[in-house]
């Protein structure tokens, strides 16, 4: 039977299926659905070979690395800008660039604080230290003192967005206004930095992003919810960037994530690990060095502690299945 009355309209006439074709559907169908069911089968058992594939890989890779580690780069020279500079960790790591020659410019919203990390860096053989007043929370207040940092000192190659805040209560304890600056402190400002001085790193096909993320960016941790939302967003952040820089080929572009456990920098006076022997509480000095090290290695991701890899290598498994 035709369908009739709309060729005058300029539309296509189809003619409904005759009762062949719906036989032959009927009796070819259960072949066509059974191919289908065959095809996902072979599509598990491809995606689990990959799985296991990568584990393995992941695995030999670890191994290869702790008898033979990879050479550290030179940073001498590099202009290395690091965020929460006035004290903690993130005074430390500025020594250690400075104690390697390079070019440090230090961003804290206390004053006090960055004078005594430019005096201290100065003292351990700087010879270019940079200190500007930054609060990281405020969108154009990073974009002004990043263009004030282009014009004076030159274009960032290393930027290690180290500054954080924490809360430390429960969600439903937790004032609006301290939610909002955790956010706006431990990920929001890794947006503008990088929107700042990713730019130039493109350009030039050679930077390293640094983003000091933690432990707790991998795991979700008890009246700590704000402050792990804001760092499982850092690490995601950081991971998404690294690919957009591999497939726009950029491959002088590093990036390295650091998740470490607590810090005996008083952030986290009070919290206390379940099974301290497997999860100690790290010393900054420790966490100073280590970090300087994957910078220098252009390791991906550093844990700390190295108890803490099992749990990655799962996760990334599960993320590169496709």
């Amino acid at each position: 039977m035709m369908l009739t009355g709309l060729a005058d309209e300029g539309l296509t006439v189809t003619s409904l299926p005759t009762p062949e074709i719906l036989s032959s559907f009927h009796v070819n169908g259960g072949y066509y659905v059974k191919c289908i069911k065959n095809s996902l089968k072979m599509n598990f058992f491809l995606e689990t070979c990959k799985v296991i594939g990568l584990l393995v890989y992941y695995l030999l890779e670890s191994l290869v690395f702790l008898v033979v580690p990879r050479r550290k780069k030179n940073v001498s020279g590099e202009i290395v800008l690091i965020t929460g500079a006035g004290n903690g960790v993130g005074r430390l790591l500025s020594l250690k660039f400075a104690s390697l020659g390079a070019t440090v410019v230090l961003w804290d919203i206390n004053q006090e604080g960055l004078k005594e990390t430019s005096r201290l860096a100065r003292e351990n053989g700087a010879v270019r230290v940079h200190c500007y007043i930054c609060d990281c929370s405020k969108r154009q207040d990073v974009y002004r003192v990043a263009d004030q940092v282009k014009k004076e000192v030159g274009d960032v190659s290393i930027l290690v967005n180290n500054a954080g805040v924490v809360t430390g209560k429960r969600f439903i304890d937790s004032p609006d206004s301290l939610v909002e600056k955790t956010m706006e402190v431990n990920i929001m400002a890794h947006f503008w930095t990088y929107k700042a001085f990713l730019p130039a790193m493109i350009a030039s096909n050679h930077g390293h992003l640094v983003s000091i993320a933690s432990s707790a960016g991998l795991t979700g941790v008890n009246q700590l919810s704000d402050y792990c939302a804001s760092k499982f967003a850092a690490v995601g952040f950081a991971e998404s960037v690294d690919l957009e820089m591999r497939y726009l080929g950029k491959t002088g572009v590093k990036t390295t994530i650091v998740c470490p456990y607590i810090i005996n920098t008083g952030m986290f006076d009070g919290c206390r690990a379940k099974w301290p022997s497997l999860l100690p509480t790290l010393e900054p000095e420790y966490v100073a060095e280590k970090i300087i090290t994957a910078i220098r290695r252009d390791q991906e991701i550093l844990l700390l502690p190295r108890s803490l890899y099992f749990l990655f290598a799962l996760k990334k498994c599960v993320t590169e299945v496709h």
